[in-house]
This record gives structure tokens, sequence and C-alpha cells, in this order.
């Protein structure tokens, strides 16, 4: 692997996209050191040291920040508005007609459709800025720090107003840098800069970890999480690699004096077809009903029981709801991004079939039953590793500081395996010689 690698920095073209894609990780990781005007530093940091930050929400755009939410810098909203955009834009895809439209126009419309994203995540900054900016106002950002309130000393409009104006231009930035990447660097930008942003925070949670521990100085506990972790990585590279192949065979045709066809190949069905995308909407919709219990005035029944129940993630309600969410989004998003009926139309149009099956319709409610079977047992998993920081808070009592939850492991994973996939791939074709041998 090492000698592959050394081989990457030989090759003029692939040194050049690698340095490239480095320099722009460490201008994105320095723009998540940068506060922004309006803000009080040492305030900001005095609530950091007295308290573990914020959960849900909140919790999850620390994450996806690298840890720059909660200092409130120019970079604080990091990557999760183009995600969301990107999210909510292939959702409406099998709504709106204009947009299944574009779908089909080829580069053209992907343009399109990318336009549509940077607008779109442009707007989502906008709201999510101002959330941030009220909710720093307010103190609700940091819970029992006797400081929260003193985040935001200026509370004037033209103070807000720039504030807002600076985390948007932030995001933009951002968004820039990942399209930068994706065009003259290595793998998607967008994912690389989550992936830098995730891995950020590991050695201080780490270190944390290792500070809070009373076994041995605190060592064994942080051994027992380094094992955890290697046992996680291990289980989810084998869940994501793993993959349900449908053979296809294409039937012979004769057009002229030449015979087209007659070819084998298969359809890929991964077990986690839908990746992390519900863990996340699972998260965001679960913290609603906190969100709103928070906001609201008075000390009526439903909000005690959203505070009791929904607001601590070691609750079973918590628990019960959570785990619920994640399988039905996970169904719901395979549902939409792969339709049985397309592919055997596809497949029937240029005389393909699968081997016992009969074209058309049947191939459809086949391949309907396969992936339903198959999305089980991936729903199931997300659960599961979705559930590791709520373990780890039963065991450790790290909670949100749990530097291998369940999000993390799986965007690490996932990105990590591509970029690698993309680096073999710019090998095989210079010097014939894989990345991983």
């Amino acid at each position: 692997m090492f000698v592959a690698l050394a081989h990457a920095f030989k090759t003029p073209d692939l040194r050049r996209r690698l340095l490239f894609t480095l320099g722009v990780i460490v201008v994105y990781r320095t723009g998540t050191h940068v506060p922004i005007p309006g803000v009080n530093y040492r305030a900001v940091q005095q609530c950091i040291d007295q308290t573990s930050g914020s959960e849900g929400l909140f919790g999850l755009v620390n994450l996806f920040s690298g840890g720059a939410l909660l200092q409130i810098t120019v970079f604080a909203l990091g990557v999760l508005p183009y995600i969301t955009a990107s999210i909510i834009l292939q959702l409406l895809t099998v709504v709106i007609p204009r947009l299944e439209a574009l779908k089909k126009e080829g580069q053209a419309g992907t343009a399109k459709t990318t336009q549509y994203t940077r607008y779109l995540t442009v707007a989502l900054a906008v709201l999510q800025g101002t959330g941030l900016v009220a909710t720093a106002r307010n103190g609700s950002l940091f819970q029992n720090c006797s400081a929260a309130g003193q985040i935001v000393p200026d509370r004037s409009v033209f103070t807000t107003v720039t504030m807002v104006v600076t985390m948007t231009a932030g995001t933009a930035v951002v968004m820039w840098l990942g399209e930068l990447i994706t065009d003259r660097g290595i793998g998607n930008g967008m994912s690389i800069l989550m992936f830098v942003s995730i891995a950020s925070t590991t050695p201080a949670a780490l270190w944390a970890i290792k500070k809070q521990g009373s076994l041995a100085g605190g060592w064994i506990e942080f051994g027992g999480v380094v094992l955890v972790a290697l046992a996680l990585v291990g289980l989810v590279v084998f869940v994501e690699q793993a993959q349900r192949r449908i053979p296809v065979q294409y039937a012979k045709r004769m057009i002229g004096r030449r015979s087209y066809g007659g070819t084998s190949t298969y359809i890929p069905l991964k077990l986690n077809q839908a990746g992390v995308i519900p863990v996340i909407f699972a998260s965001s919709l679960l913290y609603v009903p906190s969100l709103v219990a928070q906001f609201s005035q008075g000390d009526s029944g439903w909000k005690a029981w959203v505070t009791q129940n929904l607001s601590k993630s070691d609750h079973p309600v918590y628990i019960a709801t959570y785990s619920a969410l994640i399988v039905f989004f996970a169904f719901f998003y395979v549902a939409i991004t792969f339709n049985p009926d397309e592919v055997a139309g596809n497949m029937k149009q240029y005389g393909g079939f699968i081997p016992g099956i009969r074209a058309g319709r049947p191939t459809a409610q086949y391949l309907h039953y396969v992936l339903t079977r198959i999305t089980w047992p991936g729903a199931l998993y997300l659960g599961l590793i979705a559930l590791v920081p709520t373990i780890a808070l039963a065991v450790t009592g790290a909670g949100q500081n749990f530097p291998f939850g369940g999000t993390s492991i799986l965007i690490i994973v996932g990105v990590g395996l591509e970029t690698v996939r993309q680096i073999e791939s710019q090998l095989q074709q210079r010097t014939y010689e894989g990345f991983l041998r």
C-alpha cells in the first residue's frame, strides 16, 4: 500500500491532484478556526470548556463542521446545507416533473440541477445561520453555561445581519472548495471535506475519554474505545461492501452482418442501499419536537413529555422512536431512488432478461421482492450502528463526545473506500498497479 502511495506521488498528474486536495483541506480547516464578527470569543471558549456542547440537530451540524459550529466561526455551518439541499432535490425529483426531465437530459440536465442545488444551499444557509445566531443570543446553544448569555453582546440588527451574511458567505466558500476538489483533486469534494471535518474531531474526543477515565489513568477506557472502533470499522466495511448481484443476460441481435449482445452482467444491489441518509433524516426530524418545546412558553403537558422522553438520547422512548424512524427512512429512500419498473423497462428495451424470470412486469416484481428482502437487514444495521453513542453513554459516559458514533463511522468508511477506489483506478490507468495489493 505504501509503495503504491509512493508511486502515486511519483506520477506528475496524480501528485498534482493529491497536493491540490491537501491544499484545499488546509484552507478549509483554517476557516473553521476564524470567528465571525460580533461574537465574544472568550465566552464561547468558556462555554465549550464548561459543557460538552449541544446535542440533537446542533450536535449533528457540529459534527459535520468539524467543531466549528459551537465556536461560531466563518465555516460554522460546514457542508450540511449543501448535503441537505442535495437530498431535498433528490427527493423532489420523483415529485416535480421538471426535475425528473432534467435528470434524463444528461450532462446539461445535471448542470442545471447543480445550479438549483447551489441556490437552495444559500437559502438553507441563511435559515440555519439565522437560527444559530438566535440560539446563541438567547443562551440555548450551550446548556448549563454561566457565560451563554454573553456570547453575542451586541444584539443590534446590523450585527445580527453581519453574522448571518458572514456564515452564509462561508457556506458558499465551502461549497466552492468542494467543487474545486471534485474538478481538480481526488474524489468527491463535499465528501472529502465532510470526512476531514469528522476526522478532525476524533483525536480531541479520544483524549477527552482518556482524561475522564478512572482505570489506570484512563488508558483502559481509551484502549477499549479504540478496540470498539476497530470492530465497528470492520463491521461497516463488511456491510458496505456486501451486495446482492442479480445476473442479467442479453440476447444476441443481428444488425446487418454484425452480431450484438449475448453478454452476461449483473445488477448490484447493495445491502445498505440508502447509505447514511436515513440516520441524518431521523436525527433531524427527532430534534424538531425538542426544538419547539425549547422555544415554547409555559409548562404544558406535551412540553414536559417531550422534555422527559425525547430530549435524552438514552431514554427508551427516544431509542425506540429513533430506530423506527431510521428503518422507515431507509425503506423510503430506497423506494424513491431505485425504481424496479424503470430498470425492468430498460432491460426489456435492450434485450436483457434475468435467467428464469420473464421480461417486463415479472422482472419488476422480482426486483422489488429482492430489494425489500435485503433492505430489512440494511435498515436494522443502520439502526444498530446509530445507537452506538447511546451504548457508549451507558458504558463510558462519553455520550455525544464518543468519537466513533454511527454517523461518523459510516461517513469515514464510505468516503475512505470511495477515495481509495479512485486513487486505485488512477494508478491502474498509468502504472497498471493497484493501490491495494
